[in-house]
């Protein structure tokens, strides 16, 4: 597997979408401070293709992808693997109640020379190529396939994250070698194993099944197989026999067939003939049709003469005139007598309320008279104060002084206003004006009123004239609607010999219905008396109809009475006839069957002599009687021939049994998976000892003894000592060592078709020393020169860092993690 690009969105620090091109990048490096993100690029390789990753713990952990306060993560990885191209997609969503689920993953593989640069333009899923995995259930056994290795194998040999790169070196034994099977793929052996006690269960069973089959086989032997055979020949003789007597007793059978049908159609003959008589009451039926027509014409002429006298009565009334004009005029007469009474009342009332009205505008007149008077004595005595002030004018101030108050003349205070003498002319004066203002108040009073009055009366003698001119005005139209016209009297007696001709009109009327419903009385008795008849000739067609191929006389169609009698004379006669014949043929009919009674009895002994029960239809039993006893034949020819391959087969089942018994039994005592993990280990810690040795600068190699690792310190006179011991770079270069050993020779030793063509470190280069360091980068450029492999580092140890040719700088601010490509 190795990466060609990685896209990111949401997927933990990377908040904002992110591109990483791994395009031309055999050896690079992620650099960048602590906790700005580097690991989490290798996160989500893995996340891309497993769907988790080491530092979660498992599936569980799966909401450490969304980054804080994201809904949802996206990441997309392009790789190669095998020569082929894939892109792996995965979609992580948070719902409304906060719960983070895999919302899509899927895995495509791209066509062949896709550029890579087209996802920026923004293709559709379409676009991608073929789907492989559309699901995340089948996401897993796709990447598998593709990639080659299962999660686990993955970080131990293609990302090595952080905390887990020494695991293999410190592991105990069991557990180290529990890796190696699951890395080797050795658990097949198991697999194996499991499936030989299954196949040897099943073999087992059915040659438990083939012996139960061959228990039922045991009665087929020669002897039955004759008996078979001498039993076809006799059923093949009795059906010879069989095929020469059934013509005969065919033929007999047809021969008492016909005289038995010739015998059946004389006796129906017979009782067609024996119930011919004419039917109850025909000779009747004639005499009622006749009467029934006769009271029918009657009840015709009766409906024709009331008809008659009601369409006279119709024209008389007619002609009497229009009954509605004349009730138009005696209404108007009606009219004229209440108008004429109504307009003498509204005559009187237009007097009496004329003389009152002008009795009212006398007063009227007069009431405005006195006020008149009034105002003049009032004009005349305002005068008179006047002059008696300009004679008293020091009496006519004191009228206007207050006690306390400035005088207007000399303007000095007046402590006390004078009393004013007695008979002074002012006072006069003023009582004049007082009495004169009261009497012209009261005089306008009564002009009001009476005025009120009057106004009143005008509205009342206006609305009596004009109820009296309405009265007259309608008076004059009756007199119009009357003019020419007749008397009340003649229009009564006009109206009353309407009445009565329409009292004569609705009897004659009456008495039409009746005759009419007394005509289809009649007439219904004529239909129901002829329909009898009809139906007696019916009746008679169809009896001679059934009669006719025995020749009946012609019929006289005047009278059904006569017809009848004469054609149940003719069937008498011919009854009688055939009686005489029908003796001889009894007699023929019970010789023909005694003949087939006895071929029959023939072939029936044939029957039982053949050892078989008597049969209805002896052609077709004596066949199935052959058929069967050959099936019977064949069967145990099948049967003998399937006894001797179910022989065969039980050989077979057994040989299979006893070899998945001993494979099974070979295996189960897992000595052949311990020699190959054994000889897996001895390659390992060979390629790894090398590898150590060049870390080292020869001081080291790593050998292993009961599974347990140790090295050899030549520095120190070849001492063996646990690799437990060592310290933290020489740890370091232990595990590196092992790593690589690993990543190298999985492919070469494990059974399942794992792609190694990269290999990322995410691991320890800061507990090196200087010199140390140098040995690392040289061994991994070393590697990266020989081009089978893209090899990538973590870490933030700047001189490792410079001497990789291609470096992914990863910074992190206050919202989201950045990835920038630089070296060449």
């Amino acid at each position: 597997m190795r990466p060609i690009r990685l896209d990111l969105a949401g997927f933990t620090v990377f908040r904002e979408e992110t591109t990483v091109d791994f395009t031309d990048a055999d050896f690079f490096a992620l650099v960048g401070p602590t906790g700005s993100g580097k690991s989490t690029v290798l996160d989500a390789i893995c996340f891309a293709l497993y769907g988790t990753v080491p530092r979660w713990g498992g599936a569980r952990g799966l909401a450490n992808a969304l980054a804080p306060s994201a809904t949802e993560a996206r990441v997309r990885l392009v790789f190669e693997s095998a020569n082929d191209r894939y892109v792996a997609t995965r979609v992580v969503r948070r719902d409304g109640r906060g719960a983070v689920k895999t919302a899509n993953a899927g895995l495509q593989l791209m066509p062949p020379g896709f550029d890579v640069t087209k996802l920026d333009t923004g293709l559709s899923p379409e676009d991608l190529g073929e789907v492989v995995a559309g699901t995340p259930a089948e996401m897993e056994r796709a990447v598998l396939e593709a990639v080659g290795l299962p999660y686990e194998q993955f970080t131990s040999c293609v990302v090595l994250p952080q905390g887990q790169f020494a695991d293999f070196l410190h592991a105990k034994p069991a557990t180290r070698q529990q890796i190696l099977v699951n890395l080797l793929g050795l658990g097949i052996y198991e697999d194996v194993q499991k499936r030989a006690t299954e196949r040897a269960g099943q073999a087992e069973a059915k040659l438990a099944a083939v012996d139960k089959m061959l228990g039922g086989l045991a009665d087929v032997d020669d002897a039955a197989l004759a008996d078979a055979g001498q039993r076809v020949t006799r059923m093949r003789e009795l059906a010879g026999a069989v095929a020469a007597a059934v013509p005969e007793l065919e033929q007999a059978r047809a021969t008492a067939g016909e005289r038995a049908a010739a015998l059946a159609a004389l006796d129906a003959e017979l009782t067609v003939l024996a119930g011919i008589r004419p039917p109850d009451g025909i000779a009747e039926l004639a005499r009622a049709v006749a009467a029934a027509r006769a009271a029918a014409d009657e009840a015709a002429t009766a409906v024709g003469l009331a008809e008659e006298r009601e369409e006279k009565l119709r024209g008389e009334l007619a002609a009497a005139g229009d009954e509605s004009a004349l009730r138009l005029q005696l209404r108007a007469h009606t009219d004229r007598e209440k108008l004429t009474g109504e307009l003498s009342t509204v005559r009187a009332a237009v007097d009496a309320a004329q003389v009152e009205h002008d009795r009212a505008a006398a007063a009227l007149a007069e009431a405005r008279a006195a006020a008149e008077r009034a105002e003049v004595e009032l004009e005349a005595a305002f005068r008179a104060h006047e002059e008696a002030k300009a004679t008293d004018q020091a009496v006519a101030l004191r009228a206007h002084l207050v006690d306390g108050a400035a005088c207007p003349v000399c303007e000095q205070v007046v402590a006390r206003v004078p009393a004013v003498p007695r008979g002074s002319a002012v006072t006069r004066a003023i009582a004049a004006g007082k009495a004169a203002r009261a009497a012209s108040d009261a005089a306008k009073r009564v002009v009001q009123e009476r005025d009120t009055a009057a106004r009143e009366l005008d509205r009342l003698l206006l609305r009596a004239h004009t109820e009296h001119d309405q009265l007259q005005a309608r008076l004059t139209e009756v007199d119009g609607q009357l003019a020419g016209a007749a008397s009340a009297e003649t229009l009564r007696a006009a109206l009353a010999e309407h009445a009565r001709l329409r009292r004569a009109l609705e009897e004659a009327a009456g008495a039409v219905r009746a005759s009419r419903d007394a005509a289809r009385r009649a007439r219904g008795a004529l239909d129901g008396a002829e329909e009898r008849l009809r139906r007696a000739w019916r009746d008679f067609d169809a009896t001679r109809d059934g009669l006719a191929r025995l020749g009946p006389p012609a019929a006289d169609r005047d009278d059904v009475a006569a017809a009848w009698t004469a054609l149940a004379g003719w069937a008498g006669e011919q009854a009688q006839r055939r009686r005489g014949e029908r003796d001889g043929l009894v007699a023929a009919v019970a010789t023909a069957r005694a003949a087939a009674d006895e071929v029959e009895t023939r072939i029936a002994g044939l029957f039982t002599a053949a050892g078989l029960d008597g049969a209805d239809d002896p052609r077709r039993d004596a066949a199935v009687a052959v058929e069967r006893a050959e099936a019977e034949l064949r069967r145990l020819a099948e049967r003998r021939e399937q006894a001797a391959e179910l022989r065969e087969q039980r050989a077979g089942h057994e040989r299979e049994a006893r070899v998945a018994r001993a494979l099974a039994g070979h295996l189960r005592a897992n000595n052949f998976e311990r020699w190959l993990l054994t000889e897996a280990l001895d390659l390992l810690v060979d390629g790894a000892s090398g590898i150590l040795r060049e870390l080292s600068g020869g001081q080291y190699d790593l050998v292993h003894d009961k599974g347990e690792f140790f090295v050899v310190d030549h520095h120190d006179a070849g001492l063996r000592r646990a690799v437990r011991t060592l310290s933290g770079g020489e740890t370091f270069q232990a595990s590196l060592a092992l790593a690589l050993a690993l990543s190298e020779q999985l492919a070469g030793m494990s059974t399942t078709a794992a792609s190694l063509e990269s290999i990322v470190l995410d691991e320890g280069f800061g507990t090196l020393d200087a010199a140390t360091l140098d040995t690392v980068a040289a061994t991994l450029e070393n590697l990266a020169a020989r081009g089978d492999r893209m090899v990538g580092v973590v870490t933030h140890v700047p001189a490792l860092a410079e001497r990789i040719p291609v470096r992914f700088e990863v910074r992190k601010d206050a919202r989201t993690a950045r990835v920038e490509r630089t070296g060449r």
